[in-house]
């Protein structure tokens, strides 16, 4: 059974192994979750889901662990038991109905250790990542992630709280390994780098060096200059919905933060130019996410989803490995189950598919910014080629539906 998104033909062709791991991350503040207006969410977080997949999900305003299953049951799994999440964690800091966890492909990680840092205001929590790889026991590759949600609003008062939550993080880290690959993800409420918060945590003097990966400093506020990477508000106005914030999209307070060692270490990578303010096409300033004035590369569909979603966008951001990334979860084991001969390609996309593996494949093609071009199945066929010709050229990304299986990168040149 195809899904036809772009034109493709299948063609037998002789092929070998080269795969290239990529691990997809998205945060996202949720909005009250799940007791916001309307009532369908987690089909609507399915429905964004289904344009990004990302293989750590993030989040903020998470109320309850019976959020979190219809999330994981209902918004991530509704295909299979793809998803895992981390223990639901009651808060620390005094504020009940606004907790962060994190979400993660099956099979993809290990999750070795989770904690909670309490702070003045919210938790911070932190969890420990073991990435599935060939030589996991000798050569581990350990993600530590941190979510959070700093203090809102403007005022000395509140900077100052915002301050002292993200020393917490910087005081942490003090007693981590000094080549430890650290996420710090969150809703950062932050209105401009000059904030201490934002000169706390990007400190060159801090134990482990962090920075922002778009290196964008600035006003961030209500400055048209900076309208491609702002996050909120998806809404002129809040009433329809009655909870969040309105006024326009004008403000960047959603954060993917991450080691300094992720610029250049291939054990795991920042890949250049696919960190994004996701839906977000840079003409949206001051306006409703899913205006018809705001149309780009982000479809209305999804924009439509995103406003009724939440008044924050999701940040996205994809990471290499050099490491093979293999399936180790108990429910389904295959190793090799696909294989990609060519990841520079003119025409066709050449596969192979594991003789001994009897189950269709889903297959689907990303843009390095996360939009699904093309889907289809593998039908029982070892061979396959895909027609990319009509691809513009630039690095695309298969994933298949498998759980913990590699994403594949390719670049497609004329």
């Amino acid at each position: 059974m195809f899904k036809k998104v772009l034109p493709f033909v299948f063609i037998i062709s002789s092929l070998s192994i080269n795969a290239q791991g990529t691990i997809k991350t998205m945060v996202y503040n949720l909005l009250e979750f799940p007791s916001a207006f309307p009532p369908n969410r987690a089909q609507l977080l399915q429905n964004i889901f289904d344009e990004y997949e990302p293989d750590i999900f993030m989040v903020c305003e998470l109320e309850s662990e019976a959020g979190a299953s219809l999330i994981l049951n209902s918004s991530l799994n509704d295909e299979g038991n793809n998803y895992v999440m981390a223990p639901f964690e009651p808060s620390q800091s005094g504020d009940p109905d606004h907790q962060q966890l994190i979400f993660y492909r099956k099979g993809m990680f290990t999750l070795v250790a989770s904690e909670v840092l309490p702070t003045p205001v919210r938790d911070i929590n932190h969890y420990t990542l073991r990435l599935s790889t060939t030589d996991q026991q000798t050569d581990p590759v350990f993600i530590e992630v941190f979510v959070t949600h700093l203090k809102s609003s403007q005022g000395s008062a509140n900077k100052q709280l915002r301050l002292e939550m993200v020393q917490q993080f910087t005081n942490r880290l003090e007693t981590l390994d000094l080549n430890s690959f650290i996420i710090f993800a969150g809703d950062f409420n932050l209105y401009t780098a000059s904030e201490p918060a934002y000169q706390e945590l990007l400190d060159p003097t801090n134990a482990i060096i962090m920075v922002d990966p778009i290196d964008r400093p600035g006003s961030w506020n209500n400055n048209i200059n900076f309208q491609d990477i702002h996050s909120q508000s998806t809404r002129i106005s809040s009433g329809p919905f009655g909870a969040g914030a309105g006024g326009g999209l004008d403000d960047r307070f959603d954060f993917i933060v991450m080691s300094q060692n992720m610029q250049s270490d291939p054990k795991l990578k920042y890949i250049a130019g696919t960190y994004k303010s996701f839906g977000n096409n840079g003409n949206c300033y001051d306006n409703n996410i899913n205006s018809t004035d705001c149309s780009g590369y982000f479809s209305q569909a999804l924009r439509n989803n995103l406003y009724n979603m939440s008044d924050h966008l999701p940040i996205v951001m994809n990471l290499e490995t050099n490491k093979e990334i293999v399936l180790s979860n108990d429910d389904f084991l295959v190793k090799n189950a696909v294989v990609v001969e060519n990841t520079v390609v003119t025409d066709k996309l050449n596969l192979r598919l594991d003789s001994n593996f009897s189950e269709n494949i889903s297959f689907e093609i990303y843009s390095a910014l996360g939009q699904r071009l093309l889907e289809f199945t593998s039908e029982s066929s070892e061979y396959i080629s895909i027609d990319v010709s009509q691809l513009a050229s630039g690095v695309y990304y298969l994933k298949t539906n498998l759980p913990g299986s590699p994403t594949f990168k390719f670049v497609k040149t004329f």
